[in-house]
């Protein structure tokens, strides 16, 4: 049998213009130089547009006094503040909407998505009902119920809803006590951290026995034990360091204690309750895609049905609830930003809204807030990312 002929042999080699790899590295290369001078002609004409307008570029207005007050501020602010200390307050009132936003939409999410499988009939068709009205109710609408329909329609400051006299509700907002702490309060902190290290020591320790051994103590709840105890015990040991103040009717309004304000009630509301909808729907897909005989199997060990849930059923859907949980988590730190509807000052509503109307600085201050949002959702998703890792199956 004869040997196949080379290349070479076949016939003359082809001009690079021909050959689809060098064709394929001419394309990219001209697509690249095309991009290049797409941008480089935007940012000459934007210098040149700014330039004829007198406007300035940098960010040096960020120590200019704002002159504007605002509502809600975890940080000491006054009109006198600058726009630097403007960009901190939208920050720190955006993290905390998200934050606690989060924390509320997984626990509502797991409790709905749970009860959607409930063999109890009208356990399951109450859960399916409040997934299909508030999942397909647009959010901006809820949030307008929520501010309009049900908090700007509160008793006046006079009338309050009053909980135990100490906790106030009307259409200014929700009056909570305020604790003060004397001297001496340090070691209750620091009894809370001993606890949680104990805690968290304990929980390693009875997964290593179990694994070991087959034998199992309720970690669980001797952890909270610790965590609430350790600190109560410190805090009676210390005389009670911490005294209340609590909000008090000095003419037309409460004075003293913790001011929520209503738009961060209704935003966090809505925020909340509308993914919780959706998150409701990746527990239930996730219960649903773990195998009925891990349900049967635990039953025939005659585990009751909170424990097949909790050690059975629910770490196994994690690793498919995970991922999409991630996503709405990002949606809803995003989804955040449609507090310019009712005012709540946030980071667009505060910095990239009054600020980059007084300053002028829109490429500054839109960049800074768009960076916000993309390293918030950057951080998120590599930490969800790494307990998804911690959670996936481990092959042997």
């Amino acid at each position: 049998m004869s040997a196949r002929p080379k290349a070479s042999q076949i016939g003359p080699k082809p001009p690079f213009w021909r050959d689809p790899a060098k064709r394929a590295l001419i394309f990219q290369a001209l697509l690249v130089a095309a991009v290049v001078a797409a941008l480089l002609y935007i940012i000459g004409n934007t210098q040149d547009n700014l330039s004829a307008r007198g406007i300035t570029t940098g960010f040096g207005f960020l120590n200019n006094t704002a002159g504007f007050g605002i509502v809600q501020s975890l940080v000491d602010y006054s009109s006198q503040s600058t726009y630097g200390r403007t960009f901190l307050v939208g920050l720190l009132n955006t993290l905390l909407v998200g934050g606690l936003g989060v924390l509320a939409a997984t626990i509502i999410g797991f409790i709905v998505g749970i009860a959607r499988l409930s063999p109890n009939w009208l356990i399951a068709r109450l859960a399916n009902a409040y997934i299909e009205i508030f999942r397909n109710i647009p959010l901006l609408l809820q949030i307008f119920f929520w501010y309009f329909a049900v908090l700007r329609a509160m008793p006046s400051a006079r009338d309050s809803l009053a909980f135990g006299e100490v906790i106030f509700l009307n259409v200014r907002g929700l009056y909570l006590p305020e604790p003060l702490f004397e001297s001496g309060f340090g070691l209750i902190p620091l009894a809370f951290g001993v606890a949680i290290a104990a805690s968290i020591a304990l929980l390693v320790w009875n997964k290593r026995r179990h694994e070991a051994t087959g034998q199992r103590i309720p970690a669980g709840w001797i952890s909270l034990a610790l965590i609430l105890g350790l600190p109560l015990l410190v805090l009676v040991a210390t005389g009670v360091p911490v005294t209340w103040d609590v909000p008090e009717l000095r003419g037309f309004n409460f004075r003293g204690g913790i001011t929520v304000i209503p738009e961060f009630l209704a935003l966090w509301l809505a925020l909340s309750i509308y993914t919780a909808s959706y998150i409701a729907e990746i527990v239930r897909s996730g219960i649903q895609a773990i195998s009925h005989g891990q349900t049967e199997a635990a039953q025939a060990l005659s585990l009751p049905q909170g424990l097949v849930l909790r050690l059975v059923i629910i770490p196994q859907a994690m690793r498919v609830i995970i991922p999409p949980l991630t996503s709405q988590y990002l949606n809803l730190i995003k989804n955040s930003s449609l507090a310019t509807a009712i005012g709540y000052p946030d980071l667009v509503s505060v910095f990239a809204g009054t600020t980059l109307n007084q300053t002028g600085q829109a490429i500054e201050v839109i960049a800074m807030t768009m960076a916000v949002y993309l390293s918030i959702s950057l951080s998120v998703s590599l930490f969800m990312n790494w307990y998804n890792a911690r959670m996936a199956l481990v092959e042997r």
